[in-house]
């Protein structure tokens, strides 16, 4: 996975380092406080002993140390800002890269792929998925560098000012580090689980409003309402459970700091009062540690979030490393196409039902130019002879030829231009009617689409709506009647000008009149 993450950051390498520059710089710079913050306490210290003295105190001695401290602010400002810009747009262009790479490897699945996966689950990972990546990714750059940073200046300088207090303070760390990342190897598991309860809720979600017309029809609303409120449940329960150990975990970080504290109080009080350490050296070891400090409960806190994110980033990788059966390029490209088609003794089964077998040794021949109806009855397979001259799916028995050539040896994207499928319920996309007809033809003139919806006699209905082929659909056509729908795929099927021509009864949502129009 980290090494998808590199290629992912690769092409904004000059950013990062840029990225990484300023947040050592603010880091440095914050680290440089509790030197100067101690010499300011020196000074006053030495101020308060010469007035019990009776000695004259100038307060020309606190100007050197205040200017540092204010360069020192005024800097850590202006790095900060340029830190955090870099920041917002090297994450989005990781993330913009993330998506398009996920977004491309699921279209370029197999049609079993989407059997097996809801549409909702699929746009869960594309959105709430990468969205979470994003956000952790993002933080970590920033958060993560500074506080990593600022830890180890820190210890540094804990070293420099008293290396017997600093051995003393970190003498309990190695039992609570074996002990917190066996807790995070069990934090992790439980965030993956809550990922996949996450997918199957957006898969119900989205396939009941995908189906809204069915639902409402069977006035199915509060039973797909009580199932949606028991999957959310799950959801909730599984987070609580999270949330409550993340904050286990994060508390015990945060008493395991507090034990730190307590033990610079107790033991480096005593050094002063041996006179072995400066009051000013005890406030800048003070402040060095209360960086330390909030720099571990930031990447306690990014831990958390990181075991959140590593799950997201699981299930993106997941479809990204994931190779389609049949690929959308590679393969044999005729010079020119016939179409005669020929099934030779064909079998076939789908994947997610391998032993009900929809087709045993089936053969057919189609002559270049001929017209063939397949009849039978309901799930004889006809639809499913389709789908395997399109290479939706593959056989698993025998051959199908187009002109004499083996279908699986042909280039499937080239295949499926010269291919003209409309299927008994055509999908429509959310635009303009003009953008429908000419999916398969973005190339097309007005005049060649209106053509086309002439000859599907779709003409008539399109002029007369008031925007007519500007008109918008809606969400698969939802705006337009069946009949409407299917006289504009087929419409979008006579533009593209296939060779070979498909009709999985397209034709059923019109009357009988219309069937026999021309």
């Amino acid at each position: 996975m980290w090494k998808d993450i590199w290629e992912l950051m690769k092409p904004d390498l000059l950013t990062l380092v840029c990225i990484v520059l300023t947040a050592v710089g603010a880091a440095v710079v914050h680290l440089q406080t509790p030197t100067i913050t101690g010499e300011l306490i020196n000074v006053l210290t030495a101020s308060a002993k010469a007035t019990s003295q009776g000695l004259a105190f100038s307060i020309e001695h606190l100007n050197g140390p205040a200017m540092k401290l204010f360069g020192l602010l005024t800097a850590q400002a202006v790095l900060t800002f340029a830190h955090i810009t870099l920041v917002a747009r090297f994450g989005e262009r990781v993330a913009q890269r993330l998506r398009a790479k996920l977004f491309a490897a699921i279209i370029q699945q197999d049609m079993v792929f989407f059997d097996k996966h809801q549409s909702g689950e699929l746009v869960s990972r594309l959105t709430t998925d990468v969205a979470e990546f994003k956000s952790t990714f993002k933080q970590l750059v920033t958060l993560g560098l500074k506080s990593v940073t600022q830890t180890v200046g820190s210890a540094v300088h804990l070293f420099q000012i008293s290396t017997s207090l600093t051995f003393t303070m970190l003498s309990t760390m190695p039992v609570l580090y074996i002990l917190l990342n066996i807790y995070g190897a069990y934090l992790r598991r439980l965030s993956k689980k809550n990922k996949r309860l996450d997918g199957i809720a957006g898969g119900v979600a989205g396939e009941v409003v995908a189906n809204m017309r069915t639902v409402r029809a069977f006035a199915a609303e509060e039973r797909e309402m009580v199932h949606y409120a028991n999957v959310c449940n799950d959801v909730a329960q599984a987070n609580q459970n999270m949330g409550f150990h993340i904050g286990m975990f994060q508390g015990l970080t945060n008493v395991s700091i507090g034990c730190m504290m307590l033990t610079v109080l107790y033991f480096g009080g005593s050094l002063v009062v041996r006179d072995q350490l400066t009051s000013g050296d005890l406030m800048s070891y003070m402040l060095s540690t209360q960086t330390a400090q909030q720099s571990l409960v930031s990447l306690g806190v990014l831990f958390g979030q990181t075991i959140k994110a590593q799950a997201s980033a699981a299930r993106v990788f997941e479809f990204i490393h994931k190779s389609p059966r049949v690929s959308l390029h590679g393969g044999e490209c005729l010079s020119s196409v016939h179409g005669d088609v020929y099934f030779d003794h064909v079998s076939f089964n789908y994947p997610s039902r391998p032993n009900h077998p929809v087709l045993q040794d089936f053969s057919l021949h189609i002559p270049p130019g001929t017209t063939v109806a397949l009849c039978g009855h309901s799930g004889s397979g006809k639809s499913t002879i389709a789908s395997l001259l399109e290479r939706f799916y593959e056989p698993t028995g025998g051959d199908i030829m187009l002109d004499g050539h083996p279908l699986h040896e042909l280039d499937p994207s080239w295949l499926r231009h010269h291919i003209g499928f409309i299927n008994q319920e055509p999908i429509l996309f959310d635009t303009t009617i003009l953008e429908n007809i000419r999916y398969g033809h973005p190339e097309a003139t007005l005049d060649q689409v209106r053509e086309a919806a002439r000859q599907a006699n779709a003409e008539v209905f399109i002029d007369g709506f008031p925007d007519g082929y500007d008109t918008v659909v809606g969400e698969r056509g939802a705006s337009l009647s069946g009949g409407q729908r299917q006289r504009i795929a087929i419409a979008r099927a006579i533009l593209k000008d296939p060779k070979i021509l498909i009709l999985d009864e397209a034709t059923s949502a019109l009357d009988s009149k219309q069937r026999n129009e021309k």
